[in-house]
């Protein structure tokens, strides 16, 4: 392989678009990120314009290429993660979006989904999609742009408009409108994909009243879908989440991540059939590489690293979100207070969107490394319980868990997660892992790299955390999470 040969990722996230260069070692050559706003309509509406989402993406691309000018150097292939379940509808003439991006946090169709569950689909659209009835996912925010934009529906039962989630558009844009595709993994979370026969659900279809000549053409996770104007091949798609899983190496049926962001995801690779979860959890296609799929089961947790932010912004405890470790370390442990950080609900294996943050166990001694140590305990402890409701659906235990993003550079949670869980806790040396997933996917379909061996060979751990807790102060500090979750419920 050219020393001079990379692979570009595009990791579209929720505030940011970033350009990540990697080498055949795996190791970052260039990074560029940019932030794009957000916008707040009304109350729990969140918007993006898909412009801007754009010409983030193409910017921040540019900028990481050029740093390589001055060298003899090829971009043998773009892969992209994206935000999952963001909406975006547009012109199939002119590429113009129809309306703003209406992105997967947005709750307005909450209504449509309760009069759903009231009329009892919950069960049938579970049974093709995996998926709960919910505003996150894709359907019934193209629903509502349809019924509110004035003469989209018409525009699109005449075949005059295209949705995409966030990779479909980027490609779109990329080949000027010649190519319209997602892959298996982004397509599951739309809730109009039947995971079983991979492929659009003409029920599911006709029940939200989309026009199949809406949707783009569902490929597999990695092969050549279309070329740049420079002929650069775009070759790997993977919703980040699913990215991050396949950064991981998480291969086998029973492995786990952890990606610890403003919320948290677990998801466990169940292998090449889905798994129904009878605790709570989504079943999900993970991704498709030839003929081989897997599919996952998946664990959201609302609040991660936001309470962190909370700390920072509302209670003023830190100054930056970089603090908290040194501030928790001042105390051994977090003298009897427990938090249960549900500031915008509890998600698995819970899903109660009424739940509130609590604080329990305040004495008159209690500090601020006392409550910072308490919020990092919470996220460690909602981990636990996604975890327990994995092990119980896969009938199998755990064997260690991966971790990566921000939060998973904290010791000190890190440590904890390992105590809770009684099991080694895996940090990789690139934390990068939701683009290294899409670069691993978009080197394969272009012959980077040769096979999945070659790859499992570039994945290096930097650091295990070994449980060392004793037994009893465990037993003691999982009894009072489950009283306290049991008050907050």
């Amino acid at each position: 392989m050219n020393e001079n040969a990379y692979i570009l990722a595009l990791d579209q996230g929720t505030t940011s678009s970033r350009a990540i260069i990697f080498d055949h070692e795996g190791k970052i050559v260039v990074t560029s990120q940019k932030e794009f706003p957000q916008y707040f309509p009304k109350p729990g509406w969140v918007e993006q314009k898909p412009v801007e989402i754009w010409s983030s993406q193409r910017s921040v691309m540019a900028e990481a290429v050029a740093s390589l000018w001055g060298s003899d150097f090829k971009i043998c292939g773009i892969g992209i993660s994206n935000q999952r379940e963001t909406t975006i509808v547009w012109d199939a003439a002119t590429g113009k979006p129809v309306y703003n991006a209406i992105v997967w946090q947005d709750r307005r169709t909450t209504p449509l989904c309760d009069e759903l569950k009231r009329r009892g689909l919950s069960d049938m659209i579970r049974e093709k999609t995996g998926l709960l009835i919910d505003a996150y996912f894709s359907a019934t925010k193209i629903k509502w742009i349809l019924d509110h934009v004035p003469g989209a529906r018409e525009r699109a039962r005449k075949g005059m408009l295209r949705f995409g989630t966030v990779d479909s558009w980027l490609i779109w844009n990329f080949t000027k409108g010649m190519v319209h595709v997602t892959d298996v993994s982004n397509a599951s979370r739309t809730l109009l994909f039947n995971i079983h026969t991979l492929d659009w659900d003409p029920d599911l279809l006709k029940f939200f009243d989309i026009p199949a000549s809406l949707l783009p053409r569902v490929a597999s996770s990695s092969e050549i879908y279309g070329y740049t104007p420079t002929q650069v091949p775009i070759a790997g798609i993977a919703g980040d989440q699913q990215a991050a899983l396949f950064g991981q190496m998480c291969l086998e049926p029973g492995s786990v991540k952890c990606t610890y962001g403003t919320g948290s995801f677990l998801l466990m690779n169940s292998g090449p059939k889905p798994m129904a979860s009878q605790n709570n959890l989504l079943t999900t296609v993970a991704w498709k590489i030839g003929d081989r799929i897997d599919y996952a089961l998946e664990g959201s947790i609302f609040v991660a690293g936001s309470v962190v932010q909370w700390l920072r912004d509302g209670l003023g405890i830190i100054r930056s979100s970089d603090e908290i470790e040194a501030l928790a370390a001042r105390v051994p442990d977090a003298g009897g207070v427990v938090f249960v950080p549900a500031l915008t609900g509890l998600g698995a294996p819970w899903w109660n969107a009424e739940a509130r943050g609590s604080l329990y166990g305040i004495t008159r001694g209690t500090t601020a490394a006392h409550i910072a140590r308490a919020a990092l305990d919470g996220i460690a402890f909602q981990t636990m319980d996604i975890v327990a409701a994995m092990e119980k659906d896969a009938g199998v235990p755990l064997q260690n868990l991966k971790v990566d993003g921000g939060a998973a550079r904290n010791n000190l949670l890190m440590q904890f997660q390992a105590d809770l869980l009684g099991v080694d806790v895996v940090r990789p040396n690139t934390t990068e892992t939701t683009a290294l997933g899409a670069a691993f996917l978009a080197g394969l379909a272009t012959g980077f790299w040769s096979d999945i061996d070659e790859i499992k060979a570039v994945w290096q751990a930097e650091r295990r955390f070994t449980p060392s807790m004793p037994a009893d102060a465990v037993a003691d500090a999982k009894a009072a999470w489950a009283d306290a979750i049991r008050r907050t419920l």
